[in-house]
């Protein structure tokens, strides 16, 4: 199954999640991030992933722009969609709520918070000073959460079978 996942990553989380999650899929997974390059042609791949970051609870712009401008395309494939964050819980699942548009996260067969970071080496002077003031935090953190990455995965390679119900 041809897969895409398309991202964007401000300080580099969500991407290392999305080559992740390019590992635990296996081949025929194609990587595109949208901060530098332009979305391919959504009709060769089966199954299409989106990820983004959440800033001041906002994704990125880029991908809300790619979400709305190919609903219709994403609603025909299999679709999976995820943030990376450092709020979880309830909170994080608001983020997710609030980073898509409902009919794509109906249509999704897997949805996700995989955790975040904060990565003060790549943080420009504002971003480090809010974060201090924000979240309480004065160093690099990190809180991916493998063990979602794994599952989100998982249910995304799952092949529904419905005579499954039957046996």
């Amino acid at each position: 199954m041809k897969t895409l996942i398309t991202y964007c990553t401000t300080h580099g989380c969500t991407e290392t999640i999305a080559r992740e999650l390019q590992q635990l899929l296996g081949q025929d997974v194609v990587l595109c991030n949208l901060k530098k390059e332009k979305a391919p042609d959504l009709s060769s791949f089966d199954r299409i992933i989106v990820g983004g970051s959440i800033h001041a609870g906002q994704i990125q712009k880029r991908i809300k722009s790619f979400c709305k401008q190919h609903a219709a395309d994403l609603k025909e494939k299999e679709l999976g969609l995820f943030i990376c964050c450092m709020d979880e819980g309830e909170e994080a699942q608001t983020h997710l709520s609030n980073a898509y548009p409902e009919d794509l996260l109906n249509h999704a067969k897997a949805t996700a918070c995989l955790g975040g970071e904060f990565n003060f080496e790549k943080m420009n002077f504002l971003e480090k000073f809010i974060v201090r003031k924000v979240a309480k935090i004065d160093h690099s953190a990190s809180k991916m959460d493998k063990q979602a990455i794994r599952k989100f995965s998982n249910r995304m390679d799952r092949i529904f079978n419905p005579f499954l119900f039957l046996a």
